[in-house]
Protein backbone atom coordinates (compact mmCIF):
# COMPACT_ATOMS: atom_id res chain seq x y z
CA UNK A 1 0.00 0.00 0.00
CA UNK A 2 0.96 3.61 -0.53
CA UNK A 3 -0.47 6.52 1.44
CA UNK A 4 -0.10 10.04 0.06
CA UNK A 5 -0.21 12.64 2.83
CA UNK A 6 0.82 16.09 3.96
CA UNK A 7 1.74 15.12 7.56
CA UNK A 8 0.97 18.45 9.29
CA UNK A 9 -2.67 18.23 8.19
CA UNK A 10 -5.21 16.79 10.66
CA UNK A 11 -6.81 14.96 7.76
CA UNK A 12 -3.53 13.20 7.08
CA UNK A 13 -3.06 12.36 10.73
CA UNK A 14 -6.16 10.16 10.77
CA UNK A 15 -4.84 7.46 8.40
CA UNK A 16 -1.27 7.86 9.62
CA UNK A 17 -2.35 7.06 13.17
CA UNK A 18 -4.35 4.04 12.01
CA UNK A 19 -1.43 2.71 9.95
CA UNK A 20 0.89 3.03 12.95
CA UNK A 21 -1.58 1.60 15.46
CA UNK A 22 -2.30 -1.48 13.34
CA UNK A 23 1.33 -1.77 12.20
CA UNK A 24 0.25 -2.07 8.58
CA UNK A 25 2.82 -2.36 5.79
CA UNK A 26 2.42 0.95 4.01
CA UNK A 27 4.74 3.29 2.13
CA UNK A 28 4.20 6.88 3.23
CA UNK A 29 4.54 9.29 0.32
CA UNK A 30 4.69 12.92 1.40
CA UNK A 31 2.95 15.55 -0.71
CA UNK A 32 4.17 19.12 -0.22
CA UNK A 33 0.96 21.13 -0.45
CA UNK A 34 2.90 24.39 -0.16
CA UNK A 35 4.69 23.53 -3.41
CA UNK A 36 1.43 22.44 -5.04
CA UNK A 37 2.45 18.82 -5.50
CA UNK A 38 -1.19 17.77 -5.08
CA UNK A 39 -1.95 19.49 -8.41
CA UNK A 40 0.61 17.57 -10.45
CA UNK A 41 -0.94 15.59 -13.35
CA UNK A 42 0.37 12.26 -12.10
CA UNK A 43 -1.25 12.79 -8.70
CA UNK A 44 -4.52 14.07 -10.17
CA UNK A 45 -4.83 10.72 -11.94
CA UNK A 46 -5.11 9.18 -8.46
CA UNK A 47 -7.18 11.91 -6.84
CA UNK A 48 -8.95 14.25 -9.27
CA UNK A 49 -9.88 16.52 -6.36
CA UNK A 50 -6.25 17.56 -5.96
CA UNK A 51 -6.51 16.92 -2.23
CA UNK A 52 -5.01 14.47 0.20
CA UNK A 53 -4.88 11.87 1.67
CA UNK A 54 -5.05 9.19 -0.99
CA UNK A 55 -4.51 5.47 -0.47
CA UNK A 56 -3.34 3.10 -3.20
CA UNK A 57 -3.73 -0.60 -2.49
CA UNK A 58 -2.79 -2.54 -5.61
CA UNK A 59 -5.24 -1.46 -8.30
CA UNK A 60 -7.62 0.09 -5.74
CA UNK A 61 -7.40 3.84 -5.16
CA UNK A 62 -9.29 5.48 -2.32
CA UNK A 63 -9.55 9.10 -1.24
CA UNK A 64 -11.37 10.85 1.64
CA UNK A 65 -9.74 10.40 5.04
CA UNK A 66 -12.72 8.88 6.86
CA UNK A 67 -13.25 6.32 4.11
CA UNK A 68 -9.54 5.48 4.16
CA UNK A 69 -9.41 4.84 7.90
CA UNK A 70 -12.37 2.47 7.74
CA UNK A 71 -10.76 0.55 4.88
CA UNK A 72 -7.45 0.35 6.75
CA UNK A 73 -9.17 -0.81 9.94
CA UNK A 74 -10.78 -3.69 8.08
CA UNK A 75 -7.30 -5.04 7.35
CA UNK A 76 -7.37 -6.25 10.96
CA UNK A 77 -11.05 -6.83 11.77
CA UNK A 78 -12.19 -6.07 15.27
CA UNK A 79 -9.22 -3.95 16.39
CA UNK A 80 -10.27 -0.41 15.41
CA UNK A 81 -13.53 -1.21 13.62
CA UNK A 82 -16.23 -3.44 15.12
CA UNK A 83 -17.37 -6.46 13.18
CA UNK A 84 -21.00 -6.31 14.32
CA UNK A 85 -23.56 -4.14 12.51
CA UNK A 86 -24.43 -1.95 15.49
CA UNK A 87 -20.83 -1.31 16.40
CA UNK A 88 -19.98 -0.36 12.82
CA UNK A 89 -23.01 1.92 12.65
CA UNK A 90 -21.88 3.63 15.84
CA UNK A 91 -18.45 4.33 14.34
CA UNK A 92 -20.03 5.58 11.12
CA UNK A 93 -22.38 7.82 13.09
CA UNK A 94 -19.42 9.61 14.68
CA UNK A 95 -17.52 9.78 11.40
CA UNK A 96 -20.54 11.41 9.76
CA UNK A 97 -20.85 13.83 12.68
CA UNK A 98 -17.17 14.61 12.27
CA UNK A 99 -17.54 15.49 8.59
CA UNK A 100 -20.81 17.39 8.91
CA UNK A 101 -20.20 19.31 12.13
CA UNK A 102 -17.01 18.76 14.17
CA UNK A 103 -14.36 19.09 11.49
CA UNK A 104 -15.82 22.27 9.94
CA UNK A 105 -16.05 23.96 13.35
CA UNK A 106 -12.47 23.07 14.27
CA UNK A 107 -11.18 23.85 10.78
CA UNK A 108 -12.58 27.36 10.83
CA UNK A 109 -10.64 28.17 14.02
CA UNK A 110 -7.48 26.54 12.72
CA UNK A 111 -7.72 28.54 9.52
CA UNK A 112 -8.27 31.88 11.23
CA UNK A 113 -5.90 31.47 14.17
CA UNK A 114 -3.16 29.31 12.64
CA UNK A 115 -3.16 29.12 8.84
CA UNK A 116 -3.77 32.81 8.16
CA UNK A 117 -1.20 34.31 10.58
CA UNK A 118 1.45 31.58 10.34
CA UNK A 119 1.36 30.76 6.63
CA UNK A 120 -0.23 33.83 5.03
CA UNK A 121 0.87 36.66 7.28
CA UNK A 122 -2.74 37.78 7.69
CA UNK A 123 -4.69 38.66 10.83
CA UNK A 124 -7.65 36.53 11.95
CA UNK A 125 -11.11 37.85 11.13
CA UNK A 126 -12.76 38.47 14.53
CA UNK A 127 -16.22 37.74 13.14
CA UNK A 128 -15.11 34.41 11.70
CA UNK A 129 -13.31 33.52 14.94
CA UNK A 130 -16.43 34.23 16.99
CA UNK A 131 -18.55 32.17 14.63
CA UNK A 132 -16.09 29.28 14.89
CA UNK A 133 -15.99 29.50 18.68
CA UNK A 134 -19.78 29.59 18.85
CA UNK A 135 -20.05 26.50 16.63
CA UNK A 136 -17.45 24.65 18.69
CA UNK A 137 -19.19 25.51 21.96
CA UNK A 138 -22.46 24.28 20.48
CA UNK A 139 -20.98 20.94 19.42
CA UNK A 140 -18.44 20.17 22.14
CA UNK A 141 -21.06 19.52 24.88
CA UNK A 142 -22.43 16.67 22.75
CA UNK A 143 -19.05 14.96 22.65
CA UNK A 144 -18.20 15.91 26.23
CA UNK A 145 -21.43 14.41 27.61
CA UNK A 146 -20.95 11.24 25.57
CA UNK A 147 -17.44 10.78 26.99
CA UNK A 148 -18.50 11.39 30.59
CA UNK A 149 -18.85 7.67 31.33
CA UNK A 150 -16.64 6.28 28.56
CA UNK A 151 -12.92 5.86 27.97
CA UNK A 152 -13.40 6.03 24.19
CA UNK A 153 -16.25 6.87 21.86
CA UNK A 154 -17.35 3.22 21.82
CA UNK A 155 -16.84 2.74 25.54
CA UNK A 156 -13.87 0.56 26.43
CA UNK A 157 -12.70 0.01 22.86
CA UNK A 158 -10.58 2.41 20.83
CA UNK A 159 -11.82 2.91 17.27
CA UNK A 160 -11.06 4.88 14.14
CA UNK A 161 -13.70 7.37 15.27
CA UNK A 162 -11.45 8.42 18.15
CA UNK A 163 -8.56 9.14 15.79
CA UNK A 164 -10.86 11.05 13.44
CA UNK A 165 -12.35 13.39 16.04
CA UNK A 166 -9.05 13.91 17.84
CA UNK A 167 -7.11 14.91 14.72
CA UNK A 168 -7.71 18.70 14.79
CA UNK A 169 -7.20 18.94 18.55
CA UNK A 170 -3.46 18.47 18.18
CA UNK A 171 -3.44 22.16 17.21
CA UNK A 172 -5.94 23.29 19.84
CA UNK A 173 -3.38 25.63 21.42
CA UNK A 174 -2.25 27.57 18.38
CA UNK A 175 -5.72 27.28 16.85
CA UNK A 176 -7.31 28.66 20.02
CA UNK A 177 -9.91 25.89 20.11
CA UNK A 178 -11.54 26.20 23.57
CA UNK A 179 -11.04 22.58 24.58
CA UNK A 180 -10.12 23.53 28.15
CA UNK A 181 -13.78 24.27 28.83
CA UNK A 182 -14.67 20.59 28.40
CA UNK A 183 -13.09 18.28 30.98
CA UNK A 184 -14.14 14.97 29.45
CA UNK A 185 -12.84 15.91 26.00
CA UNK A 186 -9.53 16.99 27.58
CA UNK A 187 -9.23 13.68 29.45
CA UNK A 188 -10.10 11.65 26.36
CA UNK A 189 -7.69 13.56 24.15
CA UNK A 190 -4.89 13.28 26.70
CA UNK A 191 -5.40 9.53 26.83
CA UNK A 192 -5.27 9.28 23.04
CA UNK A 193 -2.24 11.58 22.79
CA UNK A 194 -0.29 9.15 25.00
CA UNK A 195 -0.67 6.33 22.47
CA UNK A 196 2.49 5.41 20.58
CA UNK A 197 0.63 5.51 17.25
CA UNK A 198 -0.46 9.07 17.92
CA UNK A 199 3.03 10.18 18.89
CA UNK A 200 4.44 8.63 15.72
CA UNK A 201 1.86 10.27 13.47
CA UNK A 202 1.58 13.74 14.94
CA UNK A 203 4.13 16.53 14.27
CA UNK A 204 5.05 18.86 17.14
CA UNK A 205 2.51 21.63 17.84
CA UNK A 206 3.30 24.95 16.22
CA UNK A 207 3.08 26.76 19.54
Amino acid sequence: MQLYVFPPSPRARKPLAVVHHLDLPCEIKVLDLVKGEQKRPEYLKLNPNGRMPTLVDGDFVLWESNAIIQYLADKKPGELMPVDARGRAEVQRWLCWDLAHWDPACASLLFENMIKPVFRGAAPDPAQVKEGEDKFRQLAPVLDAHLASRDWLLGKNLSVADFALAAPLHYAGVGKIPVDEFANIKRWYGQLASLEAWRKSAPPPLN
